[in-house]
């Protein structure tokens, strides 16, 4: 649940930087309402400062936090920059066996691989697909012919062409229409898929069709499900027969509880400073954080970080294109003769003045540097749960980004304390009786100014 900034003039030219970090249909700077429990107020003045680095808590380590012995392990979990998570080589100049893609080893399937850019996806998610690329074609042809259904989506490296992650997820074909017809062949099929799973991948088993581009590309790896439809199968045996099961699910639900604790300081935090993409208070109360595919599950909060994500770095973007956007509108209503209520919702770039073409290429530039690097850290962050091992370290991962957030907001919050003490210790100087009645900015003008435009759902995630 969040507002987006109306009267906005989108500029045809202009590729906002938020096309890198979102679908490739996210192609206007306007956001989106997704109503998945976020408020994103009007004033877009938030910041979006990059993750402090502290400690790395490691999927495989099921020890205390007092465990961490050296210099490494204190590191955070994206220190290392790109190489924080696990990529396969690159498939460029590589070569397959030539040995016919039949088998797979025990525990493995063979699967079609689809990369899909810069955007990362996570299990429990429904996603829309538009297919003309002839290969891909041919491979929605495949997994229908053989019944299979499904293929693997995975996350490109940012600047290793034809590297990938070595963890995706399984893309599972719900619906397909063909539009060849209507389309004049662009688009063959428009397809709806749910993503039931995650995939480890051992293998690009033909990796010189990346560049003859004549077939897609098939792997070979092992399926995690998070469907929940083994979750039958676990209920009827269970682990927790034993004083081994209890203890591990103790241990997780502490960790549950933690995440829970730190996501309610962060929304505190949030809505005292009165961020401008914030969570509802109604989200901490009804935080998702179990271990399956439900509505309670983990996954849900993790995409509900993810939104939170993409949306602070549209509210940074929107506010380096404020002044932008208040000379376009002078133009348009100046050199065009046009009202406030006739501004057009698109302008070519053509149409722009020279002065104004100049300062947009400018402010292409500086976006480019400001937001690319937190881009970067958004999808990286989400790779790094991707690849986690089990619940239990997405959970601390989850809450190391969280608490990363809330050390952002109590530094915010400080510096706010002592500006504004030095701010009284100087008006202390003054007297008001000097300033005209017509200069004084009252508390009723200030809230006038502000206009909150925020709820809370009553459900988080609806």
């Amino acid at each position: 649940s969040w507002t987006h900034q109306s009267n906005r003039v989108v500029v045809d030219a202009f590729v906002p930087a938020s096309s890198l970090m979102t679908r490739s249909d996210h192609n206007r700077v306007i956001s989106k309402n997704t109503g998945i429990g976020l408020t994103f107020a009007e004033n877009t003045g938030g910041r979006c400062n990059s993750l402090p680095s502290s400690r790395l808590f490691a999927a495989e380590d099921d020890d205390d936090d007092e465990d961490f012995e050296d210099d490494e392990e204190r590191k955070g979990p994206l220190s290392d920059g790109v190489n924080s998570v696990s990529w396969l080589p690159s498939v460029i100049g590589a070569k397959g066996d030539n040995m016919p893609v039949t088998s797979a080893k025990e525990g493995s399937e063979i699967l079609p691989l689809f990369p899909l850019g810069g955007f990362v996806y996570t299990p429990n998610t429904e996603h829309v697909l538009n297919i003309f690329e002839p290969r891909y074609r041919q491979m929605y042809t495949d997994i229908l012919m053989n019944g299979t259904k499904r293929f693997v989506v995975v996350t490109s490296h940012p600047t290793e062409k034809g590297r990938f992650a070595q963890t995706g997820v399984l893309f599972e074909l719900e619906d397909l229409k063909e539009v060849s017809e209507q389309t004049k062949d662009q688009i063959k099929y428009i397809c709806n898929h749910k993503v039931t799973g995650r995939v480890t991948i051992h293998r690009v088993l033909n990796p010189e069709a990346w560049e003859t581009r004549d077939t897609y590309l098939k792997i070979e790896g092992t399926i995690h499900d998070d469907s929940g439809k083994s979750a039958s199968e676990s209920d009827e045996n269970p682990k927790g027969g034993d004083v081994y099961g209890a203890v591990v699910e103790a241990a997780t639900t502490k960790e549950e509880n933690d995440l829970k604790s730190v996501f309610k300081e962060l929304v505190d935090l949030q809505h005292e400073l009165e961020e401008d993409v914030r969570f509802t208070k109604a989200a901490s109360k009804s935080l998702a954080v179990k271990d399956g595919a439900g509505e309670d599950g983990l996954w849900q909060t993790i995409r509900l970080w993810q939104s939170f994500v993409e949306q602070r770095l549209m509210a940074r973007q929107n506010e380096l294109q404020q002044e932008f956007q208040e000379k376009l509108k002078d133009f348009l209503k100046k050199e065009k003769g046009l009202k406030q209520d006739e501004l057009p919702s698109a302008i070519g770039f053509g149409d722009l003045s020279p002065e104004l073409q100049k300062e947009l290429q400018e402010l292409q530039k500086r976006m480019a540097v400001e937001l690319q690097p937190l881009v970067l850290e958004s999808s990286l962050t989400m790779q790094k749960i991707l690849e986690a091992e089990n619940h239990k370290a997405r959970c601390k991962l989850l809450k190391y980004f969280m608490e990363a957030e809330v050390t952002r907001l109590s530094t915010k919050k400080s510096l706010q304390g002592l500006f504004s003490s030095s701010g009284s210790d100087l008006s202390m100087a003054g007297s008001s009786s000097d300033i005209p009645p017509e200069e004084m900015i009252t508390q009723e003008k200030e809230d006038a100014k502000r206009s909150p435009t925020f709820f809370d759902e009553p459900d988080a995630f609806q």
